[in-house]
Protein backbone atom coordinates (compact mmCIF):
# COMPACT_ATOMS: atom_id res chain seq x y z
CA UNK A 1 0.00 0.00 0.00
CA UNK A 2 1.36 3.44 -0.92
CA UNK A 3 1.64 6.28 1.59
CA UNK A 4 -0.97 8.20 -0.40
CA UNK A 5 -3.50 5.38 -0.22
CA UNK A 6 -2.90 5.15 3.52
CA UNK A 7 -3.47 8.87 3.79
CA UNK A 8 -6.57 8.53 1.64
CA UNK A 9 -7.88 6.04 4.17
CA UNK A 10 -8.27 8.88 6.65
CA UNK A 11 -10.67 10.78 4.38
CA UNK A 12 -13.85 9.24 5.74
CA UNK A 13 -12.88 9.86 9.34
CA UNK A 14 -11.56 13.33 8.45
CA UNK A 15 -11.16 15.39 11.64
CA UNK A 16 -13.21 13.22 13.96
CA UNK A 17 -11.22 10.00 14.12
CA UNK A 18 -7.57 9.07 13.97
CA UNK A 19 -6.37 6.73 11.26
CA UNK A 20 -5.86 3.07 12.24
CA UNK A 21 -2.51 2.37 13.91
CA UNK A 22 -1.37 0.02 11.15
CA UNK A 23 -1.94 2.81 8.62
CA UNK A 24 -0.08 5.53 10.51
CA UNK A 25 2.88 3.23 11.13
CA UNK A 26 3.49 3.22 7.39
CA UNK A 27 3.33 6.99 7.01
CA UNK A 28 6.50 9.13 6.75
CA UNK A 29 7.51 11.13 9.81
CA UNK A 30 6.86 14.49 8.15
CA UNK A 31 3.12 13.65 8.12
CA UNK A 32 2.97 12.72 11.79
CA UNK A 33 5.33 15.22 13.41
CA UNK A 34 5.41 18.97 12.54
CA UNK A 35 9.05 19.10 13.64
CA UNK A 36 10.25 15.97 11.85
CA UNK A 37 12.69 17.54 9.40
CA UNK A 38 14.33 19.57 12.17
CA UNK A 39 15.71 16.26 13.43
CA UNK A 40 17.84 15.96 10.28
CA UNK A 41 20.93 17.05 12.17
CA UNK A 42 23.35 16.31 9.34
CA UNK A 43 21.53 18.50 6.83
CA UNK A 44 23.04 21.77 5.58
CA UNK A 45 21.15 24.28 7.69
CA UNK A 46 21.09 28.02 7.00
CA UNK A 47 22.61 28.90 10.36
CA UNK A 48 24.57 25.67 10.76
CA UNK A 49 21.89 24.12 12.94
CA UNK A 50 18.15 23.38 12.80
CA UNK A 51 15.89 26.36 13.56
CA UNK A 52 14.10 26.72 16.88
CA UNK A 53 10.31 26.80 16.44
CA UNK A 54 9.54 26.44 20.15
CA UNK A 55 7.84 29.83 20.49
CA UNK A 56 5.92 29.49 17.24
CA UNK A 57 4.62 26.06 18.18
CA UNK A 58 3.64 27.39 21.62
CA UNK A 59 1.67 30.27 20.10
CA UNK A 60 0.04 27.83 17.68
CA UNK A 61 -1.09 25.59 20.54
CA UNK A 62 -2.45 28.52 22.55
CA UNK A 63 -4.24 30.46 19.79
CA UNK A 64 -5.22 27.98 17.06
CA UNK A 65 -8.89 27.71 16.14
CA UNK A 66 -8.89 24.02 15.21
CA UNK A 67 -8.13 20.89 17.22
CA UNK A 68 -7.49 18.17 14.68
CA UNK A 69 -7.35 14.58 15.87
CA UNK A 70 -3.84 13.15 15.62
CA UNK A 71 -3.28 11.34 12.31
CA UNK A 72 -6.56 12.64 10.85
CA UNK A 73 -6.34 14.03 7.33
CA UNK A 74 -6.23 17.72 8.40
CA UNK A 75 -3.47 16.88 10.89
CA UNK A 76 -1.42 15.05 8.26
CA UNK A 77 -1.77 17.93 5.79
CA UNK A 78 -0.86 20.47 8.45
CA UNK A 79 2.29 18.57 9.40
CA UNK A 80 3.33 18.15 5.77
CA UNK A 81 3.11 21.87 5.06
CA UNK A 82 4.84 22.84 8.31
CA UNK A 83 7.79 20.57 7.54
CA UNK A 84 7.96 21.86 3.98
CA UNK A 85 8.07 25.46 5.23
CA UNK A 86 10.97 24.61 7.53
CA UNK A 87 12.91 22.99 4.70
CA UNK A 88 12.21 25.80 2.23
CA UNK A 89 13.32 28.42 4.75
CA UNK A 90 16.31 26.75 6.37
CA UNK A 91 17.71 23.81 4.40
CA UNK A 92 20.33 25.21 2.04
CA UNK A 93 20.65 22.10 -0.12
CA UNK A 94 17.39 21.51 -1.96
CA UNK A 95 18.34 17.87 -2.53
CA UNK A 96 17.83 17.42 1.23
CA UNK A 97 14.21 18.61 1.15
CA UNK A 98 12.29 15.45 2.04
CA UNK A 99 8.82 16.93 1.62
CA UNK A 100 8.89 17.48 -2.16
CA UNK A 101 8.97 15.31 -5.27
CA UNK A 102 12.08 16.95 -6.73
CA UNK A 103 11.62 16.42 -10.50
CA UNK A 104 8.01 17.61 -10.40
CA UNK A 105 7.88 20.28 -7.72
CA UNK A 106 6.63 23.77 -8.53
CA UNK A 107 4.81 26.54 -6.73
CA UNK A 108 2.42 29.28 -7.87
CA UNK A 109 0.39 32.13 -6.42
CA UNK A 110 -3.08 33.12 -7.62
CA UNK A 111 -2.72 31.45 -11.00
CA UNK A 112 0.67 32.99 -11.81
CA UNK A 113 3.40 31.14 -13.68
CA UNK A 114 4.80 28.39 -11.43
CA UNK A 115 8.29 28.73 -9.99
CA UNK A 116 10.76 26.03 -8.98
CA UNK A 117 12.06 25.08 -5.57
CA UNK A 118 15.44 26.46 -6.59
CA UNK A 119 13.84 29.85 -7.21
CA UNK A 120 12.17 29.78 -3.81
CA UNK A 121 15.46 28.85 -2.16
CA UNK A 122 17.14 31.79 -3.89
CA UNK A 123 14.63 34.58 -3.22
CA UNK A 124 13.12 33.31 0.03
CA UNK A 125 9.73 32.04 1.07
CA UNK A 126 8.32 35.52 1.74
CA UNK A 127 9.42 36.89 -1.63
CA UNK A 128 8.02 33.84 -3.39
CA UNK A 129 4.48 34.47 -2.13
CA UNK A 130 4.30 38.29 -2.04
CA UNK A 131 3.73 40.79 -4.85
CA UNK A 132 5.17 44.29 -5.18
CA UNK A 133 3.03 46.98 -3.55
CA UNK A 134 3.18 50.33 -1.75
CA UNK A 135 4.53 48.67 1.41
CA UNK A 136 6.91 46.00 0.14
CA UNK A 137 8.60 44.77 -3.02
CA UNK A 138 10.15 41.30 -3.46
CA UNK A 139 12.23 42.73 -6.30
CA UNK A 140 13.91 45.12 -3.87
CA UNK A 141 14.64 42.56 -1.18
CA UNK A 142 16.54 39.30 -0.86
CA UNK A 143 16.18 36.20 1.29
CA UNK A 144 18.00 37.64 4.28
CA UNK A 145 16.42 41.10 4.30
CA UNK A 146 12.90 39.72 3.76
CA UNK A 147 13.16 37.44 6.77
CA UNK A 148 14.54 40.29 8.88
CA UNK A 149 11.66 42.54 7.81
CA UNK A 150 8.89 40.14 8.76
CA UNK A 151 10.40 38.12 11.60
CA UNK A 152 11.51 41.23 13.48
CA UNK A 153 8.03 42.72 13.13
CA UNK A 154 6.22 39.50 13.99
CA UNK A 155 8.48 37.11 15.96
CA UNK A 156 6.03 34.21 15.62
CA UNK A 157 3.86 33.49 12.59
CA UNK A 158 1.81 30.40 13.34
CA UNK A 159 0.00 28.36 10.68
CA UNK A 160 -2.90 25.93 10.75
CA UNK A 161 -5.19 24.00 8.43
CA UNK A 162 -8.79 25.11 8.84
CA UNK A 163 -10.51 22.58 6.61
CA UNK A 164 -9.56 19.92 4.07
CA UNK A 165 -11.82 19.61 1.03
CA UNK A 166 -10.21 16.69 -0.80
CA UNK A 167 -7.57 14.05 -0.20
CA UNK A 168 -4.65 12.77 -2.27
CA UNK A 169 -3.48 12.83 -4.94
CA UNK A 170 -4.92 16.37 -5.11
CA UNK A 171 -5.26 17.86 -1.65
CA UNK A 172 -7.27 21.07 -1.39
CA UNK A 173 -7.60 22.89 1.90
CA UNK A 174 -8.20 26.20 3.64
CA UNK A 175 -5.44 27.62 5.84
CA UNK A 176 -4.79 30.38 8.36
CA UNK A 177 -1.52 32.25 9.10
CA UNK A 178 -1.38 34.56 12.12
CA UNK A 179 0.81 36.43 14.56
CA UNK A 180 1.12 39.68 16.53
CA UNK A 181 2.79 42.87 15.29
CA UNK A 182 5.12 43.34 18.25
CA UNK A 183 7.77 45.49 16.55
CA UNK A 184 7.85 48.16 13.85
CA UNK A 185 7.54 47.16 10.22
CA UNK A 186 10.45 48.34 8.06
CA UNK A 187 10.61 47.42 4.37
CA UNK A 188 11.28 48.72 0.86
CA UNK A 189 8.27 49.28 -1.40
CA UNK A 190 7.70 49.10 -5.16
CA UNK A 191 8.97 52.68 -5.60
CA UNK A 192 12.20 52.01 -3.76
CA UNK A 193 11.03 53.93 -0.70
CA UNK A 194 11.76 52.87 2.85
CA UNK A 195 8.44 52.17 4.58
CA UNK A 196 8.19 52.35 8.37
CA UNK A 197 5.02 51.47 10.28
CA UNK A 198 4.95 51.61 14.11
CA UNK A 199 3.98 48.43 15.91
CA UNK A 200 0.34 48.36 17.01
CA UNK A 201 0.52 45.10 19.04
CA UNK A 202 -2.53 43.81 17.21
CA UNK A 203 -3.06 40.46 15.53
CA UNK A 204 -2.21 39.85 11.88
CA UNK A 205 -4.48 37.14 10.51
CA UNK A 206 -4.59 36.03 6.88
CA UNK A 207 -6.38 33.10 5.28
CA UNK A 208 -6.35 31.40 1.92
CA UNK A 209 -6.86 28.26 -0.12
CA UNK A 210 -4.23 25.78 -1.29
CA UNK A 211 -4.39 23.02 -3.89
CA UNK A 212 -1.47 20.61 -3.69
CA UNK A 213 -0.74 17.58 -5.82
CA UNK A 214 1.24 14.89 -4.01
CA UNK A 215 2.98 11.71 -5.12
CA UNK A 216 2.62 8.20 -3.69
CA UNK A 217 4.93 9.13 -0.80
CA UNK A 218 2.78 12.21 -0.08
CA UNK A 219 5.51 14.58 -1.18
CA UNK A 220 4.51 17.91 -2.67
CA UNK A 221 4.53 18.20 -6.45
CA UNK A 222 2.49 21.17 -7.70
CA UNK A 223 1.39 23.66 -5.04
CA UNK A 224 -1.10 26.41 -5.88
CA UNK A 225 -1.86 29.12 -3.32
CA UNK A 226 -4.85 31.44 -3.59
CA UNK A 227 -5.09 34.41 -1.22
CA UNK A 228 -5.05 38.22 -1.06
CA UNK A 229 -1.35 39.19 -0.78
CA UNK A 230 -2.26 42.73 0.33
CA UNK A 231 -4.39 41.66 3.28
CA UNK A 232 -1.40 41.31 5.61
CA UNK A 233 -0.20 44.82 4.77
CA UNK A 234 -3.66 46.32 5.26
CA UNK A 235 -3.65 44.84 8.75
CA UNK A 236 -0.10 46.04 9.41
CA UNK A 237 -1.02 49.59 8.34
CA UNK A 238 -4.53 49.65 9.81
CA UNK A 239 -3.83 52.79 11.86
CA UNK A 240 -2.62 54.63 8.74
CA UNK A 241 0.54 55.99 10.40
CA UNK A 242 2.78 54.96 7.53
CA UNK A 243 6.07 56.76 6.95
CA UNK A 244 7.72 56.61 3.53
CA UNK A 245 11.19 58.03 2.90
CA UNK A 246 13.34 58.04 -0.18
CA UNK A 247 16.62 56.18 0.15
CA UNK A 248 19.55 58.56 -0.13
CA UNK A 249 21.60 58.60 -3.31
CA UNK A 250 25.08 60.01 -2.89
CA UNK A 251 26.89 59.78 -6.21
CA UNK A 252 29.85 61.84 -7.33
CA UNK A 253 31.35 60.77 -10.64
CA UNK A 254 29.85 57.33 -10.26
CA UNK A 255 31.16 56.94 -6.71
CA UNK A 256 29.05 56.12 -3.69
CA UNK A 257 30.74 57.44 -0.55
CA UNK A 258 30.17 55.14 2.39
CA UNK A 259 31.20 55.71 6.01
CA UNK A 260 33.82 53.58 7.68
CA UNK A 261 31.93 50.36 8.09
CA UNK A 262 32.04 46.88 9.48
CA UNK A 263 29.88 45.27 6.83
CA UNK A 264 27.85 45.97 3.74
CA UNK A 265 24.49 44.30 3.23
CA UNK A 266 23.39 44.67 -0.38
CA UNK A 267 20.18 43.76 -2.13
CA UNK A 268 19.18 44.19 -5.76
CA UNK A 269 18.32 47.88 -5.37
CA UNK A 270 19.89 49.31 -2.24
CA UNK A 271 22.78 48.90 0.14
CA UNK A 272 22.69 49.21 3.91
CA UNK A 273 25.91 50.12 5.66
CA UNK A 274 26.53 49.84 9.37
CA UNK A 275 29.22 51.43 11.51
CA UNK A 276 30.12 49.03 14.30
CA UNK A 277 31.70 51.79 16.37
CA UNK A 278 28.60 54.00 16.53
CA UNK A 279 25.90 51.49 15.74
CA UNK A 280 24.66 53.70 12.91
CA UNK A 281 22.83 52.41 9.86
CA UNK A 282 21.96 54.12 6.60
CA UNK A 283 20.36 53.01 3.36
CA UNK A 284 21.75 54.06 0.00
CA UNK A 285 19.85 53.55 -3.24
CA UNK A 286 21.66 51.79 -6.08
CA UNK A 287 20.51 53.31 -9.41
CA UNK A 288 19.31 51.02 -12.17
CA UNK A 289 22.03 49.35 -14.24
CA UNK A 290 24.77 50.13 -11.71
CA UNK A 291 26.85 47.67 -9.72
CA UNK A 292 28.49 48.21 -6.35
CA UNK A 293 32.22 47.51 -6.04
CA UNK A 294 34.66 47.70 -3.19
CA UNK A 295 37.17 50.42 -3.92
CA UNK A 296 40.07 47.98 -4.12
CA UNK A 297 38.29 45.25 -6.05
CA UNK A 298 37.37 44.56 -9.66
CA UNK A 299 34.57 42.22 -8.66
CA UNK A 300 31.16 43.55 -7.61
CA UNK A 301 29.99 42.95 -4.08
CA UNK A 302 27.78 39.93 -3.65
CA UNK A 303 24.29 41.24 -4.27
CA UNK A 304 21.89 39.57 -1.93
CA UNK A 305 24.12 38.84 1.03
CA UNK A 306 26.34 40.30 3.71
CA UNK A 307 29.83 41.21 2.56
CA UNK A 308 32.75 42.08 4.78
CA UNK A 309 34.43 45.34 3.84
CA UNK A 310 37.24 47.38 5.32
CA UNK A 311 37.26 50.24 2.82
CA UNK A 312 35.44 53.52 3.36
CA UNK A 313 34.54 53.97 -0.31
CA UNK A 314 32.24 51.97 -2.55
CA UNK A 315 32.34 52.46 -6.32
CA UNK A 316 29.21 52.46 -8.46
CA UNK A 317 29.97 51.41 -12.01
CA UNK A 318 27.39 51.34 -14.76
Amino acid sequence: MSYASGMQGTMDSADTEAAPADTTAALPDYLLDPNAVMKDLNAKWRYNQPPDYTNTRKVWAQTKTQNHTAASLPSLVENLVKNWEVEASFKLDISEWRTIDHPNFNFSINGSAPVTGEYMLKVGTYNAILTANEYYSPEKSDFSSSHKTFKRMMPTFAWEVLEVYSGPPTVSFKWRHWGVMKNDYVGINDKGEKVTIPAHSGEIDIQGIAVAKVDSAVRLQAVEIFYDPLEMFRQIAKKSNVKKTKLSTEIDEKRLHLPSLSYVSASRSYVTVADSQYGGRKDHHIPDNFFLFKEDSRKPLLIGGDCSASTSIGRLVK
